[in-house]
């Protein structure tokens, strides 16, 4: 089982920007609210507490499939502004039901934000829980897992600064 404890993500000085004045959007669902609420929180926090104050945005759209179009969106209508992102976090929650919907909203939303990461100049965090129940939800919002939403946003610091260290 992957555990954030088996990694150097939470480790300091493994890449983490100085990062005050960088945009960072967060794309978050309307589903599931009380734990997207959660991850957004967490991501806020962990963006916060590393400088970026200013330049966090937060879009919401309805679910996890709107996710890649409302980020893809974003990026067109903003690449060429002063306050382009320089990373995107995606936050969600798809739970499984009764139906193969949940493959096939997992499975899109994967797709797309592998193609986001493959097309555009910035990336994309993937930041979505797919988990079979609200318990599993609970253990990677604060739980046993760790916080995904502050993992997401320690990843987005950390690939920022990758992006930028080959400008050098």
């Amino acid at each position: 089982m992957a555990e954030v404890s088996n990694s150097n993500l939470l480790k300091p000085g493994t890449g983490i920007l100085n990062a005050q004045d960088a945009c960072v959007v967060i794309v978050r669902t309307e589903w599931n609210a009380p734990i997207v609420d959660a991850l957004e929180k967490g991501c806020l926090e962990t963006l916060t507490a590393s400088g970026i104050v200013k330049g966090t945005k937060v879009i919401t759209v309805p679910g996890a499939f709107e996710i890649p179009f409302g980020i893809r969106s974003y990026w067109d209508r903003r690449k060429y502004k002063d306050d382009k992102p320089l990373a995107f976090i995606a936050l969600g929650c798809v739970l499984r039901g009764d139906t193969p919907h949940f493959e096939y909203v997992c499975r899109a939303v994967t797709d797309g934000i592998l193609r986001l990461n493959l097309s555009l100049p910035i990336p994309t965090i993937f930041g979505i829980l797919t988990v079979d129940n609200q318990q599993q939800a609970d253990e990677r919002i604060g739980g046993k897992h760790g916080h995904k939403g502050s993992e997401a946003a320690i990843t987005a610091l950390k690939m920022i600064e990758l992006v930028e260290s080959f400008k050098v």
